[in-house]
């Protein structure tokens, strides 16, 4: 196998990794994707819990309407159908009061309208100032804003601390893994103007309705009926432009190499001539992470009756309903670095306490129980000036190519982000072999456009605005 030159050698199984390898052996090109683990999707990805014996997921990852490229992705794979759509999110108070929020019958940009001057969890003059704040958000130029945090912007436009507590935060943390106070306002701009405010469906959620392993599953047939291979176990020990050195102490060569690995990885693994001569590298060191504390309960009674929901104000942002009758639930904590350091019994005492708040029914209710996984590293840091330190996927003086949702796609670190990094990176590969990479079959960019269609960048456009609609006039 040492032997062997590929078209293209992929370090990383994760999303990136693997929406490149699918792009390149859709054109005929033959690659070999190298995994560190001993299966694909990276930190989106299950593992067989040990103490139950269940296939339980790292963490619950969503996809939403927006997410155009990693559905594109999941099509091509064959496990776009695994994807359950809800139109609808329920927002649960402490006592047990709820909103339904979901789109109206007006048109985008104010198709939430209806849905927020029902809400009873805000109030008449809350939700009038998330109305003027949202039209302040659609007129702003992202880029304008990237040295600043989303709460000076917030602040700017009139919101009060009530406002950004039970609104603003839960969506910019569940969407950017930082508060407000931390997060880069170009971020969370784009969270709103391509996930919120573009299209009457950008929003809808998709939950997978197995795990998430299961959505890989036609990868590596795709990959090897291309003449490719994949392989599990393959830990990588150096990159450099035209070979790895595996920690087994083989060389795999290639043609063209992809570094698909989370960031934190990138400075350890490539060759130290290289990143010297590479200038994307050293800056990748000083980007900072923030982590997700995902908990599974399982109980003796049904204790959630929808599909998910936001606890507002509390700890435990997300709620999921893993099974049809209630009593398994994905709890969700974001942004969770006051959470890390806890002992499970005592993230898990956490989570129960927040859930016994807003649905009181289930305080009776007793725990089978309970698996809480933390992820240190869960997410890049999209803190104020972390946008300019995003490499591209090719750079000077380098022929490696990166590929990894920390790389300049806009977006934050979401599969979304992820799948748009490979297949960039699968177009930077037929670059350099001099061929052309074939368009997705559909796609959509942010205003600078990061998607493929056509062989090109796609740019979306700025939905029309009726100020009236929102009771802004």
């Amino acid at each position: 196998m040492s032997g062997v030159e590929w078209d293209a050698a992929i370090v990383g199984g994760g999303i990136a990794g693997m929406a490149c390898a699918i792009r390149l052996s859709e054109r005929g090109l033959r690659v070999v994707l190298l995994e560190t683990r001993k299966k694909l999707g990276g930190r989106a990805s299950s593992f067989i819990d040990p103490r139950t014996g269940e296939a339980l997921d790292n963490c619950q990852h969503v996809v939403l309407g927006c997410c155009t490229n990693y559905m594109d992705f999941l099509e091509r794979v064959g496990t776009a159908d695994r994807i359950l759509w809800h139109d609808s999110q329920t927002w649960i108070e402490p006592g047990g009061r709820r909103s339904v929020v979901k789109p109206g019958l007006l048109p985008a940009p104010a198709h939430y309208a209806g849905s927020f001057a029902r809400a009873r969890f805000l109030t008449k003059g809350e939700v009038a100032s998330i109305g003027r704040a949202s039209w302040a958000i659609i007129r702003a130029d992202r880029g304008r804003h990237e040295g600043e945090t989303f709460g000076a912007f917030l602040a700017r436009a009139g919101q009060s601390d009530e406002t950004v507590r039970k609104f603003w935060s839960p969506v910019v943390i569940s969407a950017c893994n930082l508060d407000v106070d931390r997060v880069s306002a170009a971020s969370a701009l784009h969270v709103f103007q391509e996930g919120f405010l573009a299209r009457r469906d950008a929003a809808r959620m998709g939950v997978p309705t197995g795990t998430l392993s299961e959505l890989y599953e036609g990868v590596a047939s795709i990959v090897e009926g291309a003449g490719g291979a994949v392989r599990l176990g393959a830990a990588a020990r150096r990159v450099g432009e035209d070979e790895v050195e595996l920690a087994s102490g083989e060389t795999v060569r290639a043609r063209c190499i992809v570094l698909a690995t989370p960031v934190e990885r990138v400075g350890r693994l490539v060759d130290p001539a290289l990143a010297k001569r590479d200038g994307r590298i050293e800056v990748l060191g000083s980007i900072g992470h923030s982590p997700i504390v995902g908990v599974h309960l399982a109980f003796e009674e049904s204790v959630l009756d929808v599909p998910h929901c936001v606890l507002v104000g509390m700890g435990t942002q997300w709620l999921f309903r893993k099974d049809g009758g209630g009593r398994r639930v994905h709890a969700v904590i974001s942004a969770a670095s006051d959470w890390v350091g806890l002992d499970e019994d005592a993230i898990v005492a956490r989570v129960l306490e927040d859930m016994h708040a807003c649905l009181p029914s289930s305080a009776g209710v007793e725990l089978s129980w309970a698996r809480a996984v933390k992820e240190k590293l869960a997410t890049f840091a999209v803190v104020p000036g972390f946008e300019s330190k995003r490499p591209g996927p090719v750079g000077r003086g380098s022929r490696l190519v990166l590929a990894g949702d920390y790389t300049d796609t806009g977006w934050p670190a979401t599969m979304e982000g992820a799948t748009r990094a490979g297949y960039r990176a699968g177009e930077a590969v037929m670059e350099a072999l001099g061929e052309s990479l074939a368009p997705a079959r559909m796609s959509a960019g942010r205003g600078e456009g990061a998607g493929l269609s056509g062989g090109g960048v796609v740019r979306s456009r700025r939905p029309a605005f009726f100020p009236r609609l929102l009771g802004l006039s």
